[in-house]
């Protein structure tokens, strides 16, 4: 059984999914919700979320990078509800960079047992299966990945 357990979160609703399997299968490790904010992106990283060029702040920008946390917290604390549905607490991180590439640092450097993400697959007939965050992940890292699609 792992003890720690990561789920790499971006407010769409196969990362809430995971979210829940972590918390149904793995309700006694601890697991972390780790949001990455993609600052080669020009929205903030969060599914569902309307970026207006005209009216948001610069990208890049410092009022860029308050509204990308602004935005994060409150995904935390939609996130947390959703744990307290299923008895369970968990550790919320946010960190900024590649998506991929910070999800399999944070796994790395925090000592996860197990990544549980969710697979932003294009379609049933698609040949392309999975997001290509989600593919990176499953493929380079260090430790078990299990898709949720």
């Amino acid at each position: 059984m792992p003890d720690r357990i990561l789920v790499p979160v971006d407010g769409s609703p196969l990362s809430k999914r995971a979210l829940e399997v972590a918390c149904d299968e793995y309700g006694t490790a601890e697991i972390t919700a780790l949001h990455v904010i993609d600052p080669t992106e020009p929205g903030y990283s969060i599914f569902g979320v309307e970026y207006d060029p005209s009216t948001a702040p610069r990208h890049g920008s410092e009022a860029w990078y308050e509204r990308a946390t602004e935005l994060a917290d409150e995904l935390f604390e939609e996130l947390d509800a959703l744990a307290d549905e299923h008895g369970v607490s968990i550790r919320t991180e946010t960190v900024v960079g590649r998506p991929d590439r910070e999800i399999i640092s944070y796994a790395t450097d925090e000592d996860v047992d197990q990544i549980i993400v969710g697979s932003h697959g294009r379609g049933e007939e698609s040949r392309l299966l999975l997001g290509s965050v989600t593919e990176a992940v499953a493929f380079r890292a260090p430790v078990r990945v299990s898709l949720i699609r």
